[in-house]
């Protein structure tokens, strides 16, 4: 049942009877401003429909003693004189493919002030004026310390509408006061938005000025067709990232922390069990009470031999590991399992997955996508363990009719966890992790009955909800399967259900930059959680996710696909390549990292990365060093640097390439990014050579002039995506 709190139902009523102050009407949308006893409402209409009302300032317990007010060509500027201090606020509305609604406050306290209470900043009004009907439908809002987001339909009038709150802007608030801006966007319709957390033990100190809100809000009306609002979210997303200060990357010596990462994989023995003869990977730093797990292994497997190929470096681990793939075959099943048949008497069962024969629904599927992979490479043991295993997980698909529960049995495949919460279903997105198996079995055989069942799981997926992610490197292999379905079939749906996986994703990420507490210390800006309820970012899921970007921008690189896909697809790589580094301990401040870890142990000198970056409030850390996590920066370096031979140096780019050639004295590229967006190239000399010897020059295909690249030590440029570069050297 919807309703109103006071503050609302008085806003409303003094709404009504006020006169804007100003009034600024742009392309049909009109936008007034009116001044309350506590609060500047900007309330916006479109095309004659009902307005959404945004409080621009509130000013706690009333008390506005003055208002001055300027306007330029962009925005109204607002100085607001109260008892509490002063305020600044900016108003302005523009229109591109969108209304855009943007405004900011300022607050220079008279008195230390203290904040227990602080109301949304959004409210809607109905088509009859009445408070309490046909608001609309929240088809997203913040959780925890992702984005400040709130995305609206509604469906009456026909209005789509994202909000975006800058969070990035209200770290000092929280600097100042303790506090944490997870979940400060959210609320119940009709009253929505921000509402700054409660200050009750550290005032806002007097004097200081201090950002209380920096919105975006994107419109579109007229949307009388509601079927495709994946589509319009990443546009109207993309459409605020555009408009969004960023923070600047910086480059990190990938090389480096690649060689580090591997010497302490290799080496270090808590990273290794021994069970019947073989070495397998701990899936947790000096995990020894859990068997060894079949998707550890392959996860950490495929990175490694990206890093191999890339490098020509043999390496005797991957060898170490393929050893005792084998061990994990059921012929009983005629399948792969989970754990270790050889150390399942170690599970106790104090986790629901824990035990003998139950079986985590994606953790089938893993495993088998990392088998196909390695067998279209041409290796024999994995398409064997692959071709032996695809039945039974046909047989699972068939149980539960394309519908996978959380947890099962294999032997009886009776259901153990249905749902992942009461009425949301089970693991959705595995559907389509299903699919890219199936695809890659039909691609490996020829057989068309795998594809059939890849477009039957598709299928299944397409008539769910919007609500598709479990787990985001699932989901993101999911959105590369039904974009190489759509190239196979040429079904349009298969595409824009791809754009679904892709919006579920971007739902799940933190565009903000967490500059108090512990963070200060660590990038966050782009960060991807892991599942959607998950309360901190894991550094496993961010790199398969970006190793899915990749190959999904690549498949595409011939289709005309969402121009916001490209864009949103490449800063997610750009940031990681930036970000990652501080998963690893070395990188953070010993005093930010957990004293009590849930599995294993994390050691503060090793280059193996953490499971867990918290809210800067908090510790991190704290359920352990995830070996199985290693691929992290085997799986950046050979997407990101561009080896020559006999040459000294690289050529590192922070943005997502293809269509390598190299010659003698140059190499050329192709940047499949957003043209929009700018990306980092920089020669990156090996550790013996720090002095160049060489001239650089970069010349992209829009026949713009050459320009030098190095100065005295092989200084960076940057290029623009969607365009071939070439970069050549002469002695």
């Amino acid at each position: 049942m919807k309703g109103l709190s006071p503050w609302a139902l008085s806003a409303l009523l003094e709404i009504k009877k006020l006169q804007p102050i100003q009034t600024i009407s742009e392309s049909g949308t009109c936008l007034e401003l009116r001044a309350t006893s506590d609060s500047v409402w900007a309330s916006i209409s479109a095309e004659k429909l009902p307005p959404i009302h945004f409080r621009t300032c509130y000013i706690p317990s009333g008390g506005i003693l003055d208002i001055q007010q300027r306007r330029t060509l962009k925005e109204v500027i607002l100085h607001i004189e109260s008892v509490v201090g002063k305020f600044e606020v900016h108003i302005g509305l523009s229109y591109s493919t969108y209304a855009i609604l943007r405004y900011s406050c300022t607050f220079i306290p008279s008195s230390a002030l203290f904040v227990p209470f602080w109301p949304r900043e959004i409210l809607l009004q109905n088509e009859r004026n009445e408070s309490t009907k046909n608001f609309g439908e929240l088809h997203s809002i913040q959780r925890q310390t992702r984005s400040g987001i709130v995305y609206l339909t509604r469906p009456v009038s026909g209005i789509r509408m994202l909000y975006f709150q800058n969070l990035t802007s209200l770290s000092g608030y929280c600097d100042q006061t303790g506090t944490s801006l997870s979940g400060v966007v959210g609320g119940k319709l009709p009253e929505i938005g921000l509402s700054l957390p409660q200050s009750l033990e550290k005032p806002l100190i007097a004097g200081t000025p201090v950002i209380l809100s920096d919105a975006y809000v994107c419109i579109k009306p007229g949307c009388n067709d509601f079927g495709d609002q994946a589509s319009d979210y990443l546009n109207m997303l993309t459409e605020v990232y555009t408009l969004l200060p960023k923070p600047k990357t910086q480059y990190r010596p990938w090389p480096k922390i690649t060689r580090d990462g591997l010497k302490d994989l290799i080496e270090n023995p808590g990273c290794w069990s021994r069970v019947s003869g073989n070495s397998y990977l701990n899936a947790y730093l000096c995990d020894y009470d859990t068997p060894p797990e079949i998707m550890v292994q392959l996860a950490v497997l495929l990175p490694l031999l990206d890093y191999s190929k890339w490098s020509g470096e043999k390496l005797n681990v991957t060898e170490t590991i393929k050893k005792g793939l084998s061990a994990f075959y059921s012929k009983k099943l005629k399948s792969l399992v989970r754990w270790h048949p050889g150390a399942e008497d170690k599970l106790k069962g104090d986790e629901e997955q824990k035990k003998t024969m139950v079986m985590d629904s994606w953790y089938l599927h893993h495993p088998l996508l990392n088998l196909s992979r390695l067998a279209l490479d041409g290796d024999n043991q994995a398409k064997e363990l692959f071709l032996e295993s695809i039945g039974f997980a046909i047989k699972v698909a068939h149980k539960f009719k394309y519908e996978w529960p959380v947890f099962y049995k294999m032997d009886t495949l009776e259901v153990i966890k249905a749902e992942t919460e009461p009425g949301k279903g089970g693991e959705q997105d595995v559907a389509g992790l299903y699919a890219h198996v199936m695809i890659q079995a039909y691609e490996l055989t020829g057989k068309k009955k795998f594809l059939d069942e890849a477009t039957t799981a598709a299928d299944k997926l397409f008539n769910g909800g919007d609500d598709i992610m479990y787990q985001a490197n699932n989901t993101a292999f999911a959105a590369g399967a039904l974009l190489r379905l759509h190239k196979v079939t040429k079904q349009e749906r298969y595409l824009l259900l791809s754009y679904r996986c892709l919006a579920s994703i971007f739902q799940n990420v933190q565009l903000w930059d967490c500059n108090y507490g512990y963070a200060k210390n660590y990038p966050t800006f782009f960060a991807l959680f892991p599942l959607s309820d998950a309360p901190y970012t894991a550094a496993y899921e961010e790199q398969e996710v970006f190793c899915a970007f990749h190959d999904y921008l690549t498949n595409a690189s011939d289709l005309d696909i969402l121009p916001s896909v490209k864009l949103l697809c490449g800063e997610y790589i750009r940031y990681l390549t930036d970000r990652a580094p501080f998963y690893y301990p070395p990188m953070l401040p010993g005093e930010m990292l957990s004293d009590e870890v849930k599995t294993g142990e994390v050691e503060r000198d090793l280059w193996i990365a953490l499971e867990d970056i918290h809210d800067g409030m908090e510790k991190s850390g704290s359920v352990g060093q995830e070996v199985y996590g290693a691929g992290n920066a085997f799986g950046i370096l050979p997407r990101h640097y561009i080896r020559l031979d006999n040459e000294p140096f690289m050529i590192f780019v922070d943005g997502p390439f293809s269509e390598v050639e190299k010659s003698k004295s140059s190499v050329a590229f192709k940047m499949i990014g957003h043209a929009a967006m700018s990306y980092q190239v920089k020669i990156v000399y090996q550790e013996t050579h720090s002095s160049t010897s060489a001239n650089f020059h970069i010349k992209t295909n829009d026949q713009a002039p050459l320009r030098i690249l190095n100065k005295k030590s092989g200084i960076h440029a940057r290029v623009n995506g969607d365009q071939k570069i070439k970069i050549s050297w002469t002695r």
